[in-house]
């Protein structure tokens, strides 16, 4: 049983630190924002018969 707790542990400790990290990153991490243009062409708007 001693090594289940411990097993238990180990995983609840990563877990900790998975979710942490992540928690940091969103926020302490600004995205950078900028602008993004996309081109179609007009034949996709054009519906086929």
């Amino acid at each position: 049983m001693p090594s289940l707790f411990r097993f238990l542990m180990a995983i609840g400790v990563l877990a900790g630190l998975v979710y942490a990290g992540m928690f940091a990153l969103a926020t302490m991490v600004e995205p950078q924002q900028r602008d993004m243009t996309v081109t179609i062409s007009p034949d996709r708007f054009v519906k086929p018969r």
